[in-house]
């Protein structure tokens, strides 16, 4: 498979051919499910806390008498029937993540960017250089690629101009080639990667099928 490389006004560069093996089939679906399931469930504080009747302040005095007042039998402030009393089965600080081996996050990847380059999805330029850290010159390089909608820039390394021109675009965001995961693929309208970040991908990828 080829896909055209763009410089920074749209213009046409030239041809890449995607190195690593496209998956044509519906291989890999279920892998993308599990990884991007765990990568959400990583992405879970699990800091909810409720305390129970014992971790509960208050006195362990019996309320009113057993016997004689009418009411109905108490024997702690501290009841979980009372307002202010502990919280029986509520939830406790936990660790929410899953584990997922290292073959099915590879295997998800390639899936993922398999589709996303079948669908004209990702969009390659020679290099994304900005010369000064201003939004302008972001937006004017976004509005030259005809990009619209939520959009994933990936770079080889971090480039600073790069980082600051675009924190204040709207629905864009930043990635290096050497993080990016299944859900960074999914998630955006647009994938956007220079040609050497590409080429990293792929080297990953090709290393990953070997």
């Amino acid at each position: 498979m080829k896909i055209s490389i763009q410089d920074t006004k749209g213009k046409q560069q030239g041809e890449l051919e995607v190195k690593f093996p496209l998956i044509e089939n519906s291989k890999g679906e279920q892998a993308v499910h599990d990884v991007v399931v765990a990568y959400r469930a990583a992405q879970r504080s699990g800091t909810a806390n409720t305390k129970t009747v014992g971790e509960v302040a208050g006195t362990n005095k019996k309320p009113w008498r057993q016997k004689g007042t009418g009411r109905a039998r108490a024997g702690s402030f501290r009841s979980p029937l009372w307002p202010g009393g502990g919280v029986v089965f509520g939830p406790k600080p936990r660790d929410y993540s899953k584990k997922v081996n290292k073959k099915t996050r590879d295997l998800a990847l390639r899936k993922a960017l398999s589709e996303r380059l079948k669908a004209g999805d990702v969009v390659v330029v020679d290099a994304l250089n900005i010369a000064a850290p201003k939004t302008r010159d972001m937006v004017a390089v976004l509005k030259a690629l005809k990009l619209d909608g939520t959009t994933l820039i990936v770079q080889s390394g971090i480039n600073k101009n790069l980082t600051l021109a675009s924190r204040n675009v709207p629905d864009l965001s930043i990635t290096t080639s050497d993080k990016l995961n299944t859900f960074d693929v999914l998630r955006p309208d647009k994938l956007v990667f220079t040609k050497s970040s590409f080429e990293q991908v792929e080297a990953r990828l090709a290393k990953e099928n070997a």
